[in-house]
């Protein structure tokens, strides 16, 4: 007796979309179309097909790589040969200092120098702690910060923080108060040295901890500025954080026109201070 023929009609057995040849029961995990060993790329769970991939990659900011733009970190050395040479001349010429120093009644006379020229000058009372820091400072984390950021954003940040300190100084010192130091751009190479690691995923322990030791010290030992070192600190995470967080395709924009407004900003907030110092001088 012969069988009847039947209705049914065989499963088809997919092939890959992209080679239609080729059988294959296994499919991309995010469009489900089937795809062959040839068009399988490796995900976080099973396969994705290539234009998955590639769209899954263009959707993600690929972290900043950091590229060397030269071995030697020329701005570095020049600002530990200026600061050196500079405290060479203060031992020969003492009145350095008072011509120099950052004064708030003497920016506001016009001496506008003073809010950067300060940050070349260091103490020399007893024996030469403070520019032997600093200069240990900036040795230690001006080459790594030079070729991270390249020469041009590493001297925008280390006069930016260094002027971030003065004008924080200009706020909360006496009209005629002193203040000397590089100081609040060291701390600002400090910032910046933070939030690049913390961007890398390193390990930022022993830095934080030198950090808070710092701080502690400027916040318990007299005579210290803890406005230049507070001003540095913020102004050198936040210029950092600008320049390596910002999107690829909006980089070059944000940085000069992050590095400007920042410019801007500190330059009005020290226009202020300065009103405020001539109100002051008529009322008083």
């Amino acid at each position: 007796m012969s069988a009847e023929p039947s209705d049914a009609r065989p499963e088809e057995v997919p092939t890959c979309y992209r080679h239609h040849d080729r059988e294959t029961y296994v499919r991309c995990q995010r469009c489900e179309r089937p795809i062959c060993p040839d068009c399988m790329r490796e995900a976080s769970v099973g396969f994705q097909c290539p234009e998955c991939v590639r769209d899954g990659t263009r959707g993600t900011r690929q972290p900043r790589r950091f590229t060397p733009s030269s071995s030697t970190p020329y701005v570095t050395w020049a600002l530990l040969a200026i600061n050196v040479l500079v405290f060479l001349g203060q031992l020969l010429d003492r009145a350095l200092i008072s011509q120099f120093a950052l004064v708030p009644f003497w920016v506001a006379e016009g001496e506008w120098w003073r809010l950067i020229t300060s940050a070349f000058l260091h103490a020399q009372g007893g024996l030469p702690l403070h520019i032997l820091f600093n200069m240990w400072a900036l040795f230690v984390l001006g080459p790594q910060l030079e070729m991270a950021l390249g020469r041009a954003r590493f001297t925008a940040l280390y006069f930016l923080s260094a002027l971030a300190g003065s004008t924080l100084v200009m706020w909360v010192s006496g009209m005629g108060e002193g203040t000397i130091g590089a100081s609040g751009a060291i701390f600002g190479l400090f910032g910046a040295t933070f939030v690049i690691a913390r961007r890398l995923r390193l390990n930022t322990t022993y830095l934080v901890v030198i950090i808070v030791m710092n701080l502690v010290m400027t916040f318990t030992i007299s005579g210290i500025s803890w406005g230049a070192h507070v001003g540095g600190l913020v102004a050198g995470a936040g210029l950092a954080a600008a320049y390596i967080y910002a999107p690829v395709r909006q980089r070059r924009l944000i940085e000069v026109g992050g590095t400007a407004a920042f410019a801007v900003l500190l330059i009005a907030a020290i226009l202020a201070r300065i009103y405020v110092i001539y109100a002051m001088a008529i009322s008083g």
